[in-house]
């Protein structure tokens, strides 16, 4: 086996979505971009294919031009292992605004230092501090 990438499906907000994760944390930038054109399937100047990393992780992206009757779903999330109280409380914050907090930022039994956003785009993101 290659390589596995965790890929997420958009529908119109897959730009959107790679400029706010890499603007939201360091080591992040988008490494390939290809648009939907005229006459194609998808709507024109929207996300065909898209890469990004954070910290060296792929992610793959896209914007459908399928309407489906599912979305994200938090049962399945990214987990970030955070370095410090300040990385994880910044993400956190940046993470749950105009989204959904699923755990508080707390203390709990496995961890000093625990959180569970699901962002904007509805994609679910488990925050945890190393060492916690």
């Amino acid at each position: 086996m290659a390589k596995i990438t965790t890929f997420l499906m958009f529908e119109g907000k897959a730009e959107e979505a790679m400029n706010f994760y890499t603007s939201v944390f360091d080591d992040a930038q988008i490494t390939s971009i290809s648009r939907y054109g005229a006459n194609e399937d998808g709507v024109e100047g929207t996300v065909k294919q898209a890469t990004f990393s954070i910290h060296g992780q792929e992610f793959m992206c896209i914007d459908s031009y399928v309407k489906h009757n599912f979305s994200f779903t938090p049962s399945i999330s990214i987990y970030v292992t955070c370095d410090s109280d300040n990385e994880i409380e910044r993400l956190f914050t940046a993470l749950a605004q105009d989204g959904k907090i699923l755990m508080p930022l707390t203390t709990y039994p496995f961890s000093r230092n625990f959180g569970w956003v699901a962002d904007k785009f509805g994609v679910s993101w488990q925050l945890n501090l190393a060492n916690g």
